[in-house]
C-alpha cells in the first residue's frame, strides 16, 4: 500500500498529541495517511505496553489513518544506529510516503529528539540506491519521502509553518483521551506525571487555539521544517 503520508512517534500518543487534527484533515481530503510507532511505551509510568497496543489501535480507527504498526524499539533507550535506521528504511519503502511526519526536533522526553534524527536520517538513506533491504522475502526499491516535517510537542518550538486545523480539534481530542491510561483521570490511583494534569489535557485546545490566533483561524498545528517551505504564489498563504 502506498500512502501519501506517513506519520512517526515515538510513543503511542506521540502522533495524536502532535499532529492528530492534520492527520484528521488529511484524511477528509481523500489522503491516504499511516503511523508507525517505534516503541510501545513499555516505560510509562502508567498502564502497560498491552493497554497501549490497544489505545493505540482505537485512536487509530478514530483518526481514520489506513495502517498503523510499532517496530518494538525499546522504549527510552534506543539509538540512532545502523540497525535502527534500517528498521525505519524497511518501513519507508513499504509504504513510500510522499511526505513524512515525525517527532519534535527537541523536546522533554529523551526519546522524541532521538525519534526525530532516527526518522530524518532514515529518510535521506532510503533513497539510496546501495543500501538494500529485504522485507516479506522481497527485496525493496530505493525510496526518498519528498518531505520530512517535525510536528511540536511539549516544548514551545517556533514553527517553520502551521496548518489551519478548524473543524478537526474534536477528533484531535477524542484520538488523544483514546489513551485514558495516560492522561488526567481524577478517579486514577497511580502516581501523577507531567502529562496528567487536567492543565496537560487542557493545553491541546489552547495551544491549538493560540496558534490559530496568530493567522486567523480557530484552531492550527505547527511545524518546523529541514528545508525551505516552498508555495506555487503569494495567494497561497493564508
Amino acid at each position: 500500500m502506498k500512502l501519501d503520508i506517513l506519520a512517526f512517534g515515538a510513543h503511542p500518543d506521540d502522533v495524536e498529541l502532535g499532529c492528530g487534527a492534520t492527520i484528521a484533515k488529511e484524511v477528509s481530503l481523500g489522503k491516504k495517511v499511516g503511523i508507525v510507532d517505534l516503541t510501545r511505551g513499555e516505560l510509562g509510568t502508567r498502564g502497560s505496553a498491552e493497554l497501549r497496543d490497544v489505545e493505540a489501535a482505537n485512536a487509530a480507527k478514530i483518526l481514520g489513518v489506513a495502517v498503523r504498526e510499532n517496530v518494538r524499539f525499546a522504549d527510552g533507550f534506543f539509538t540512532n544506529d545502523k540497525a535502527h535506521q534500517l528498521e525505519i528504511i524497511k518501513m519507508i519503502r513499504k509504504y513510500k510516503p510522499e511526505i513524512v511526519l515525525c517527532n519534535a526536533i527537541d523536546d522533554r522526553h529523551i526519546d522524541h529528539p532521538k525519534g526525530s534524527k532516527l526518522v530524518s536520517d532514515a529518510c535521506f538513506l532510503s533513497g539510496l540506491l546501495k543500501i538494500e533491504t529485504i522485507l516479506d522475502g522481497e527485496k525493496q526499491e530505493h525510496w526518498r519521502p519528498k518531505q520530512v516535517y517535525h510536528y511540536i510537542q511539549w516544548k514551545n518550538i517556533e514553527p517553520d509553518f502551521v496548518v489551519d486545523v478548524s473543524g478537526f480539534m474534536d477528533q484531535k481530542v477524542a484520538s488523544v483521551k483514546a489513551y485514558s491510561s495516560q492522561f488526567f483521570d481524577p478517579s486514577s490511583e497511580e502516581p501523577e506525571t507531567p502529562i496528567t494534569s487536567k492543565n496537560f489535557i487542557d493545553s491541546i485546545e489552547y495551544r491549538a487555539r493560540d496558534l490559530g490566533r496568530l493567522i486567523g483561524v480557530d484552531f492550527a498545528e505547527g511545524f518546523s521544517s529541514e528545508r525551505y517551505v516552498a508555495v506555487e504564489n503569494l495567494s497561497k498563504l493564508i
